[in-house]
């Protein structure tokens, strides 16, 4: 089942962040079991042809691919959708207004996406054109980032617009953005459960991999995003431990 029908099902659904732009690096976390994968083309280094890349690996492993976005530009948008990814996260949503401008990026006509016949996303050309016209945006979910106070302050307003399938919080820049050097400050920690606790779309979050995801599944949260594959290789090499043992007078 596609990403966009499990969040709108109330399933949990388990990712992680994909830093580094290697095919294997994927094919190992297909092999950990994640349910989905978000290509972080904000803050890693993807370009376009890196994150086609990565969308082709990822449907090949049977994983869907979530592309964390740099921006909301409807060209960007356009490039993402056509290279077939099952999701997107746009960072820094703020109000309901720029939630419907993004779904209009997505969808064809009426000054909203331009229409190409020949993608991934169109069967290279295979698929019909009134079937693929017909799928629109189709199964391709909508997850915008609530991380600024703005944002916070209208998620309700952004859960309730049609199309939109998850808010997904991010606490360091709402920290940083409130004033706070960290996540998990009581006021981010309120603030963050509130958002949780919204109705109308699925919410989520990213978590460090030590923390207790029962007490964010109980605040609301379906979606979860824990650690990246960089997190996974710092926390599988504890040179300081080894280091320790090696010291070690027993």
């Amino acid at each position: 089942m596609r990403l966009r029908h499990r969040l709108n099902a109330g399933d949990t659904v388990l990712g992680t962040f994909y830093k580094t732009p290697h095919p294997m690096i994927l094919e190992i976390l297909a092999m950990a079991g994640f349910d989905t994968v978000v290509i972080d083309a904000e803050h890693a280094p993807f370009g376009r042809a890196e994150i086609d890349t990565a969308i082709l690996t990822g449907r090949a492993l049977g994983l869907d691919m979530v592309v964390r976005l740099p921006d909301d530009r409807p060209a960007t948008i356009l490039q993402v959708m056509d290279a077939g990814a099952a999701g997107l996260l746009i960072p820094h949503v703020n109000t309901a207004g720029q939630a419907r401008a993004i779904l209009s990026a997505m969808r064809y006509g009426a000054g909203g996406r331009g229409f190409a016949g020949t993608t991934r996303a169109a069967g290279y050309g295979k698929r019909p054109l009134h079937e693929h016209l017909g799928a629109d945006r189709g199964d391709v979910a909508l997850i915008c980032q609530i991380e600024d106070p703005e944002g916070a302050e209208n998620a309700a307003d952004i859960a309730s617009v049609e199309g939109v399938d998850g808010l997904f919080v991010g606490r360091a820049d709402l920290a940083v953005g409130s004033g706070k050097d960290d996540f998990f400050d009581p006021e981010i920690a309120q603030a963050t459960a509130r958002i949780l606790g919204t109705p109308g779309a699925a919410t989520g979050l990213y978590c460090a991999p030590h923390e207790d995801l029962a007490a964010h599944h109980a605040a609301g949260a379906r979606l979860f995003v824990v650690g990246s594959d960089h997190t996974a290789i710092l926390r599988g090499a504890p040179v300081a431990d080894w280091q320790g043992s090696l010291s070690d007078p027993k």
